[in-house]
């Protein structure tokens, strides 16, 4: 198996720290580490360096390169501009084909997760790379819910597929796209439903055969780059959209498999996951310029050298670089991206 560290994005919901110069998944909030070499060491685990590959754009590859510098330069695809994530996984599959690694499952870690304990994600690995080579389907992870959710994607589990005392696996029976409450927790509380989790494993060339069936705008471009042609020239020909406009039409016709996922995924996407996470670990310090007057459950994060009093407020997000200061209750901490977008305007 090859597994592919996919970063691009920038965090927006975590600035003023995240920006494209320096995005979330880079900056050093684990105890001293940054969510991609936190990814890196633990593949490094169970993979060598040259089986480890990584997909970003060309700002993000000198950062990765100075964060870890055994990586290898040939196993770094760079996305030569945002097309989402239908075009972008394409590519990884393309690339990986390109270099002769056609039948060997891929799995595509995203970088701003943490998944522990980090042993059940490879022992999840080994199940999905068995299942990617005997049955060539589609494979993608979930999460079972305590309680509905909305505003996610859901797959309802069907037939296990799975050995007993693997990872369980089980043939996709339903795609419910941002369902409603009442339909998600009628398969909530019957245990089917899975929070859709992405953890895309397959075999690059069964990928690109998915493609050519249900999207072939995307799959020509993709089998010229496999062939060698210029990547800038061809990524450009795709159109953009989410890898749901394949995926949707695999669920229905019963090429796709879903695994539950056996890790705790801990996913860091806005300032006040990050406070939770951070605290559970016992990794975040109060800054030492900190004036701390009948306050509770704050999380400051703020130059080095800089003064900061804060009294009797409490579930408070405080971030400050230096250039731009966030001040916000930590459940409105998902709202933060919306400044971004003002800031572009």
């Amino acid at each position: 198996m090859k597994p592919v560290i996919i970063c691009g994005g920038v965090g927006t919901k975590m600035w003023p720290m995240s920006c494209p110069e320096m995005p979330k998944h880079f900056l050093p909030l684990m105890g001293g580490k940054s969510l991609f070499e936190i990814t890196w060491e633990s593949l490094r685990k169970k993979f060598e360096v040259k089986d480890i590959f990584l997909q970003t754009n060309e700002v993000q590859t000198k950062i990765a390169q100075k964060q870890v510098p055994e990586i290898l330069a040939n196993n770094i695809f760079i996305e030569p501009e945002m097309r989402n994530q239908g075009p972008a996984t394409g590519m990884a599959a393309a690339m990986l084909l390109k270099k002769g690694f056609g039948d060997e499952p891929f799995i595509l870690i995203q970088v701003d997760d943490i998944r522990e304990p980090e042993e059940k994600l490879f022992t999840m690995m080994e199940v999905c790379d068995r299942l990617a080579r005997e049955t060539g389907k589609y494979i993608t992870g979930g999460i079972k819910p305590e309680y509905a959710v909305m505003g996610v994607d859901y797959l309802i589990k069907g037939e296990r597929v799975s050995q007993e005392g693997e990872a369980g696996v089980f043939k996709v029976a339903k795609f419910l796209w941002r369902s409603t409450k009442e339909t998600a927790e009628e398969y909530v509380k019957d245990g089917l439903a899975l929070i859709h989790a992405n953890h895309t494993c397959m075999t690059p060339m069964a990928f690109m055969e998915m493609f050519k069936k249900y999207k072939p705008e995307w799959y020509k471009p993709l089998f010229k780059i496999a062939q060698g042609a210029e990547v800038t020239v061809e990524y450009a020909k795709m159109p953009k959209g989410p890898i749901e406009d394949v995926t949707q039409l695999v669920y229905a016709d019963g090429g796709a498999l879903v695994v539950e996922l056996p890790f705790n995924w801990h996913d860091i996407g806005t300032w006040e996951s990050a406070d939770k996470f951070l605290k559970a670990k016992n990794l975040y310090q109060a800054p030492k310029g900190l004036i701390d007057l009948d306050n509770k459950n704050n999380f400051v994060m703020v130059p080095e050298g800089k003064t900061v009093a804060l009294i009797g407020v409490e579930n408070l997000v405080v971030v400050d670089t230096g250039e731009a200061l966030l001040v916000c209750r930590k459940d409105q901490s998902g709202r933060v991206g919306e400044v971004v977008e003002r800031l572009k305007t």
